[in-house]
């Protein structure tokens, strides 16, 4: 195996034997496999759309076998053994489509040559020697399998919003479009001028698909708004819900209603509380716990039922207790663990397996009691515009800084702690994704009524913080993103991350702070591009950063 996609990577250079997250060797050489078959779809799919027969079906099917591939997502190999087998048969039907128009247009057959993965149709036995060839260091020259895997890891980000959309019934064929672009632009030799702008159009279809992501979910569930969450919990029985899916939060929470099961979110589930269309449910309790990478011992804690519904689900440990009460759903999966299927013929998931076992479980045990604040998206945000400035104009507020992005395990996150805790109390943090779980239980006070942690929501919700930026700017009368008193010290972990950050640079956000290392997936050279460019760099002491923020640098 080698993989470097994730901040955990081995050395901060790749992953070989066993990935520092837990994943197999086998689990990765399928995951290769899957992606390198997902370029086979995509060689037919840019043929097939010049002709006009690209289905969104075919756009939605690559988008969810990039999303299975996502860091702590799906675990289980007969999964992707079968995701590789209906990729096979989807990147087949393509061709086909493509061929039949072609002969209806030009009166012949398509002749022409195509990639070796738009060919490969070896039998299972034939899977793990397969993945051995197609992998990442099956491109030889550093710099272009830099640019080549960024553009890669940008899109398995883009895809995962994109799913988050479909569920919604919120699909755009453009999006699409651009996953069979980009993946087919991995098997042809590219300049490099051609590569980075794959990379920076990566960004520009980011910003697209959380757009249509904030705009699916808002018309669903309706505008978040502030709201106070209980930490603590209740002497009822409960399942927690974690991962990033509103559609099954909903579902859940109606099947749940009067049957005296309670639900509380975990993770980045937390924002759910944030929406109109949520607080309805008398059994919606609360948050559980705190960010993904500490759920063995909060799972453990919680006595209930648990539903995975999308990634950041971390291995179990040999000892765990919760393994029969866990669950997934979605494209997450894991070995000898139940799975809900997806939904069939327009009707709801059915998660009464959930409930069942759910009310033959112990009420949850208490972490910490108190409430957390949170529903700072832009809609939100804008309404208490006039404040904000004012408290700009007057001095009030110095600087906004934005830490949105990712949570992981590794002591360096401290970091972003001790930053949050550094930063004068004339400074506002802007957040989103679960990196806020660093900083968003301290007492950090407030600014005129204006809490000093504005938590925007989810990952996806990085957008939020954008549309902010852009509508302060205009606020201001400023004709630059980057004249706006805000700083961004951005924590990474996996590849949703890396489509904000791509997302950020096109729109044109400079001297990103980006830790706690920089992506082992960029080559030096590829690194300098983005230092030179937009002004990457990488994290130091809290004390110089700190300084250096308030100085606008």
């Amino acid at each position: 195996m080698y993989c470097f996609q994730c901040q955990e990577t081995a050395k901060n250079s790749g992953c070989t034997v066993r990935g520092v997250c837990g994943k197999p060797e086998s689990t990765a050489n399928l995951q290769d496999l899957l992606i390198y078959i997902l370029k086979g779809i995509a060689v037919w799919g840019v043929k097939a759309d010049e002709l006009g027969v690209l289905r969104k079906f075919d756009g939605l099917f690559v988008a969810q076998g990039l999303f299975a591939t996502i860091t702590n997502a799906n675990w289980d190999d007969g999964r992707f053994v079968k995701l590789i087998g209906e990729a096979v048969t989807v990147r087949d039907d393509v061709r086909d489509r493509f061929k039949a128009a072609y002969k209806a247009k030009n009166g012949s057959e398509f002749d022409g040559s195509v990639h070796d993965c738009a060919t490969w149709n070896g039998p299972v036995s034939a899977y793990a020697e397969k993945a051995l060839s197609v992998g990442i260091l099956a491109t030889e020259n550093e710099d272009v399998r830099s640019l080549r895997e960024l553009l890669v890891i940008g899109l398995k980000g883009i895809a995962a919003y994109g799913d988050h959309a479909a569920v919604l019934g919120y699909e755009d064929l453009g999006i699409y479009r651009f996953f069979m672009e980009a993946l087919e632009s991995t098997t042809r030799d590219l300049s490099v001028d051609e590569m980075v702008a794959l990379v920076m159009k990566a960004g520009d279809y980011a910003v697209k698909t959380m757009a249509l992501l904030d705009k699916a979910n808002t018309e669903t569930y309706g505008n978040p708004e502030i709201t106070e969450v209980n930490l603590g919990v209740r002497g009822n029985p409960a399942i927690l819900i974690s991962g990033h899916d509103l559609r099954d939060m909903e579902e859940l929470l109606k099947q749940t209603e009067g049957t005296g099961v309670d639900v509380y979110t975990h993770g980045e589930m937390l924002p759910a509380h944030y929406y109109p269309a949520f607080k309805k449910y008398d059994n919606f309790v609360g948050n559980y716990g705190n960010s993904w990478w500490l759920q063995n011992d909060e799972f453990e804690a919680f006595n209930g039922a648990i539903l995975m519904t999308t990634n950041c689900l971390v291995p179990l440990k040999s000892n765990n207790t919760y393994k029969d009460r866990l669950f997934t759903t979605g494209m997450t999966g894991y070995p000898d663990v139940v799975h809900i299927p997806d939904r069939e013929d327009g009707k709801p998931k059915d998660f009464s397996a959930v409930i069942e076992k759910a009310k033959a479980c112990p009420a949850p045990k208490e972490l910490e009691t108190g409430k957390i604040v949170g529903g700072f998206a832009h809609n939100q945000v804008m309404a208490l515009a006039d404040k904000v400035v004012e408290a700009v104009k007057s001095g009030a507020i110095k600087r906004f800084v934005v830490m949105a992005g990712c949570d992981g395990r590794h002591k360096s996150r401290d970091y972003y702690t001790q930053v949050a805790q550094a930063l004068p109390k004339d400074t506002v943090i802007l957040t989103a994704g679960c990196a806020k779980y660093r900083y968003n239980k301290l007492d950090l006070g407030d600014i005129g009524g204006i809490p000093r942690v504005l938590d925007a929501g989810q990952c996806n919700d990085s957008y939020s913080l954008a549309v902010i930026a852009l509508k302060l700017k205009e606020a201001f009368g400023l004709s630059d993103i980057n004249e706006l008193p805000i700083s961004y010290d951005i924590a990474w972990y996996e590849q949703k991350a890396v489509a904000v950050l791509l997302a950020l640079l096109f729109l044109g956000v400079k001297d990103i702070r980006l830790g706690p290392t920089i992506p082992g997936f960029l080559s030096p050279n590829v690194a300098k591009v983005l230092v030179d460019n937009f002004g990457i760099k990488g994290i130091d002491t809290v004390e110089s950063d700190v300084a250096a923020i308030m100085a606008g640098k």
